[in-house]
């Protein structure tokens, strides 16, 4: 049976082992993010918060801070949810096996919305806005901020929960130029819902109705971050997955509230009004900046009598939303894949902040009565997979086709780079898009959403063996003294810190005088750095590093580089400059006299004994 709400959720996961309670006080300033990130580093319980100081309202993070929780929490019906997701793709199945797929068919039939009275449970009281737990995650941010919110909006054309969105966009509550109580800020990236919904409501000149659900049960935030099939509403999703309807109901202004949430928000955004939101430490593991976003006109908050707060950490990976991620993978598996001819498999890199980096696995059958073989096919599904919906915000796209290595696997990051690794030709293989959209959260271009994407695709013989360690006549010129091989075939190379950006035109050109007649065939990639010992030190190092601090059009380069017919190519190595630049965002760094509070709470008799 689903869950009717988060305080059943809750009391079962207890019932498990699957969760703590926090007695103690704890300041929702920095301190109780610092206790979730250092529970989820050891892939410790879900944590409830008894006692927030300024708030009468407990909280719970870590809900979702494994997979296997979260295969506990749907253990009723995510194997349905995934047989839902099946037939969507491939209606012909039901068809085929009507009795093998009746149960599920029912499944879909009862996770229809529910209207219901105004008598449910999350209309039980209403508070303010200060009245919340005023949680910071990151000493640099810029407030207090819902990071587990439900956002709901309707369309202004066909209003209506069956064509409704429901999405996870962050909302500050507090700081900065927001009216206390009469303000918050409601930040959404590129390609999501909601821009639809607003675009619709300035149109007309309306304000746009918006409806913030934090809480419920466990099943309605999952479906706020699912990547829907297009056709399939996120509410109709979560009452399937929770095995319970989504209840509703419309309050006296017209907003529409969650029956079962524990809080609602309701406010109004204005055409073209908006205010300066941020800054906010970002799943990228740097800073987003402050910038105009839609200002939100609170109207009312509403909340349940044993209303608890949710609420999530984020941060540079892993962190509980890649566990969100390996939850929608196992549930939507095969879904994209179907979407796209030839693609057999795609991941977006967690490791690397997911959008700055895809691995992707596609046919290669344009000519197979030709022996040499040549990348063709993959081109076009690149060109597909960059045109698709979230992963257009890519800014790197690996590419391999599946008939030179039938074993490769998208989600070994090693593994996948070493094939690429071996098989590119960096004369040929690089496609550049210019002036184009990227992550809202990616400071590595060249404005806010604006930056360059690259399509390596890679099809063929292995065409070299990689060096596993530099050979004992290798060297660097000054001023590079420091460097370490970071995987067979890749160099990490620290550029000192005195060095500027203006500099490194001329960097570039010393190492195309030392390097341009070498065999370098074994060291197909460079990426100069700040630190080439932590660059080094794990995969995830490596991508985090090259990938979220780089700019494909602007920083990538090569030895004996060159321009044909506008195509740009090298005979080798390719380098990537990924060193942190002026206009990147600030890196997030925990506040060690936090650290030391958390510290003392692990030790014998505290709270996190046995657990950190």
């Amino acid at each position: 049976m689903g869950y009717k709400s988060l305080q059943a959720c809750i009391a079962d996961l207890e019932k498990n082992n699957h969760l703590i309670r926090i007695k103690e006080e704890v300041d929702p300033y920095l301190q109780m993010a610092a206790i979730h990130l250092r529970v989820f580093e050891h892939e410790g319980p879900a944590i409830l918060f008894e006692n927030v100081k300024g708030s009468k309202f407990p909280a719970v993070s870590n809900l979702f801070g494994t997979l296997d929780r979260s295969r506990f929490i749907f253990r009723d019906t995510l194997d349905k949810i995934k047989t839902l997701v099946d037939i969507k793709n491939d209606p012909i199945k039901a068809i085929k096996h009507p009795f093998k797929y009746a149960n599920t068919a029912l499944t879909a039939l009862s996770a229809l919305p529910m209207k219901v009275g105004k008598g449910a449970p999350v209309n039980f009281g209403r508070t303010d806005i200060s009245e919340l737990p005023q949680i910071v995650n990151w000493p640099m941010d810029g407030g207090p901020f819902v990071t587990m919110p439900q956002v709901y909006t309707e369309d202004a054309d066909l209003p209506g929960i069956m064509n409704a969105n429901l999405g996870m966009y962050r909302i500050q509550l507090g700081g900065n130029d927001y009216v206390q109580n009469q303000e918050i800020g409601l930040h959404y990236q590129l390609h999501r819902g909601i821009g639809v919904h607003q675009t619709k409501a300035n149109a007309k000149g309306q304000p746009l109705k918006v409806s913030i659900f934090v809480g419920g049960p466990p099943a309605h935030p999952v479906a706020a971050v699912m990547p829907l099939p297009e056709g399939l509403s996120e509410m109709t999703f979560a009452g399937a997955l929770g095995n319970r309807r989504f209840r509703y109901f419309y309050d006296d202004e017209g907003f529409c509230i969650s029956a079962d949430a524990d809080f609602v928000i309701t406010g109004t955004v204005m055409p073209m009004e908006n205010k300066a939101e941020g800054p906010f430490g970002d799943h990228l593991g740097y800073y987003s900046l402050k910038h105009p976003f839609p200002l939100l006109k609170v109207h009312n908050v509403y909340h349940r009598k044993d209303a608890i707060w949710s609420f999530t950490v984020v941060g540079r990976p892993p962190q509980e939303d890649t566990s969100f991620g390996a939850l929608i993978h196992e549930i939507t598996g095969s879904a994209i894949p179907k979407e796209i001819p030839g693609l057999h498999a795609v991941n977006a890199v967690d490791a690397a902040g997911v959008h700055p980096l895809l691995f992707a696995i596609g046919s290669e059958r344009y000519t197979p009565y030709v022996k040499e073989r040549r990348p063709q096919e993959i081109i076009t599904i690149a060109n597909h997979i960059l045109g698709k919906g979230q992963l257009s915000l890519a800014k790197y796209l690996f590419i391999a086709a599946k008939e030179d290595d039938p074993n490769l696997n998208v989600n070994d990051i090693g593994g996948f780079l070493k094939h690429i690794l071996q098989r590119i030709d960096l004369t040929r293989d690089l496609h550049f898009h210019t002036r184009t959209t990227i992550d809202t959260l990616d400071y590595s271009g060249d404005g806010l959403n604006t930056g360059s994407k690259v399509a390596i695709t890679v099809a063929g013989e292995i065409k070299r063996e990689l060096w596993n360690e530099l050979p004992a006549n290798f060297n660097l010129p000054r001023p590079f003294n420091k460097y370490k091989m970071v995987m067979p075939g890749v160099l990490a190379v620290e550029v000192p810190k005195n060095i500027r950006t203006s500099d490194m035109p001329l960097m570039l050109e010393i190492l195309q005088e030392h390097l341009g007649e070498a065999d370098l065939s074994g060291m197909p990639l460079m990426v100069l750095c700040n630190d080439a010992e932590f660059t080094a030190q794990s995969i995830n190092n490596f991508v985090w590093v090259t990938f979220t601090r780089s700019n494909p059009s602007h920083d990538i380069y090569g030895i004996n580089s060159f321009t044909e017919h506008k195509h740009w190519g090298c005979t080798g190595p390719l380098i990537i400059d990924a060193l942190i630049k002026p206009h990147h965002a600030p890196v997030l760094e925990k506040d060690p006299a936090i650290e030391k509070l958390v510290d003392a709470m692990g030790v014998k008799g505290g709270a996190l004994e046995g657990i950190i």
